[in-house]
């Protein structure tokens, strides 16, 4: 199916209103691509004639079918590897002296199939292990995504091999996971039981997220505008504690909100520190 350039472009608005991605000019193909099963199975006519119906009410199936088609769920184990060393050996350190008697919270935002969450919740173990009394309250992990579709992959906590060889090391795999059915792995309960998996539009509001300690939002930023990065890291500061820190991507930052939040340098990495 051939989609003008039109029809590219009224997609374009509709989604970024929806979720807030913005496409670039030229992932037209994308949307070919992403959206071809949706148009044959709905018997659309056009491109166009998908994005009429999905601006009328009452077709919320239909727009979240069609959200998670677009979303982007590129994700690994321990990404960049250095944030989740700068976890266990900065902040875990600090806030299990500090808030001796406080329960841990921490928040995974736009955490795809559930690697990021259950990445931390294994960085948390293997702190407890050497620091058997931190956190006596126990440790809550609050993981959120806009596709319905990727939450529950997460919540079975269930991986293929060539999912686990993206970033997890065999001595990880061998502590944390045990055979399954099907060739795949189980994520063994004391790590699982960590998480909590929730539906969540960054663009939306962030009820039930509550007051956080750490809050990963990372390589999520990139795909909004900066009119809408700004409204998230705002929103995203108002959940953290004082003195509560943010975690972005590599490529990503804080911009002009240096009144919010103080950059502190890690060598290497970079973290927030909530004002």
């Amino acid at each position: 199916m051939t989609i003008t350039q039109q029809e590219f472009d009224q997609f374009c608005q509709f989604l970024e209103r929806a979720c807030g991605i913005l496409l670039a000019k030229h992932k037209q193909y994308l949307v070919e691509s992403r959206l071809s099963k949706i148009l044959i199975e709905g018997r659309y006519d056009s491109l166009g004639q998908l994005v009429v119906t999905l601006e009328r009410p009452g077709n919320s199936h239909l727009k979240e079918q069609v959200i998670n088609a677009m979303t982007t769920n590129e994700t690994l184990w321990f990404r960049d590897i250095h944030p989740y060393e700068i976890l266990k050996d900065r902040l875990l350190p600090e806030l299990a002296e500090k808030q001796a008697s406080q329960r841990l919270k921490v928040w995974s935002a736009a955490c795809s199939t559930g690697q990021e969450p259950y990445s931390i919740s294994m960085i948390i173990d293997e702190f407890k292990e050497q620091n058997p009394a931190a956190f006596r309250l126990g440790e809550e992990i609050i993981a959120t995504d806009i596709s319905t579709r990727v939450l529950e992959q997460a919540r079975l906590a269930e991986y293929e091999m060539l999912a686990l060889g993206r970033g997890l090391s065999q001595d990880r795999l061998k502590k944390f996971f045990e055979p399954g059915k099907h060739e795949a792995w189980c994520l063994l309960p004391k790590i699982k039981k960590r998480v909590a998996f929730r539906e969540l539009n960054l663009l939306g509001a962030y009820a039930g997220i509550g007051s956080c300690d750490i809050v990963f939002c990372r390589n999520v930023l990139i795909y909004f505008s900066s009119e809408r990065k700004r409204e998230i890291l705002m929103k995203i500061h108002k959940t953290l504690k004082p003195g509560g820190y943010l975690l972005l991507g590599a490529s990503e930052s804080i911009g002009e909100l240096n009144n919010l939040f103080e950059m502190v340098h890690c060598r290497p990495g970079i973290i927030y520190r909530a004002k």
